[in-house]
C-alpha cells in the first residue's frame, strides 16, 4: 500500500523528531559553532523543529503534486533528492531571521546547519527506506500511520 496523506505526515513528524534527534543529541556538541553546548543544543533543536514544522508543509504539497502522477508515490531516489528544495527553503529562512530563537546565520552557523540538515535528512531516509520496511512491515501496509 502507498502511504496516505496523513501517513506521510505522521512518519515525517515521528522520523525527524526521534532519528533526527538521537543524530542531533550525539552530532550537536561537534557542530563547528563559537558558543557554549547549551546554546550548541537550543540551536540544534530549534532547527530540527523547523524541519520537522516545513516538512509537513512540504508534505502538503507533495501531496498534490502526486495526484498528477499514476503511482501516487515519488521514486525513492526521488525523496532523497527532495533535501535540496526543503534545505535551502529552511537555510532561507534561517538566514532571513524568520525562525524564532536564532537571529540569522553567519558563514560558520550556515556550516553547521548544512551539516546537521544533512546528516539528520539522510539518517532519517535511510531509516524510513530501510529498517523500517524491515522491522514494521505492516507500518507501509497502513499508509506509512502509526495512529
Amino acid at each position: 500500500m502507498l502511504p496516505t496523506l496523513w501517513g506521510r505526515i505522521q512518519s515525517r513528524i515521528v522520523f525527524t523528531l526521534v532519528i533526527g534527534g538521537l543524530v542531533a543529541l550525539f552530532l550537536t556538541p561537534l557542530l563547528p559553532l563559537q558558543v557554549g553546548i547549551g546554546s550548541k543544543y537550543r540551536i540544534a533543536y530549534t532547527v530540527l523543529v523547523t524541519v520537522t514544522v516545513i516538512g509537513v508543509l512540504w508534505e502538503l504539497l507533495y501531496h498534490l503534486i502526486m495526484q498528477w502522477r499514476w503511482e501516487k508515490d515519488w521514486p525513492t531516489l526521488v525523496g532523497l533528492l527532495t533535501f535540496i528544495n526543503e534545505g535551502l527553503l529552511i537555510w532561507g529562512l534561517l538566514l532571513a531571521g524568520a525562525v524564532p530563537g536564532i537571529d540569522g546565520l553567519s558563514g560558520l552557523q550556515s556550516l553547521s546547519y548544512w551539516i546537521l540538515f544533512l546528516f539528520v535528512w539522510v539518517a532519517v531516509w535511510i531509516f524510513a527506506n530501510g529498517p523500517m520496511r524491515v522491522f514494521s512491515i505492516h507500518w507501509r501496509f497502513r499508509g506509512g500511520r502509526f495512529v
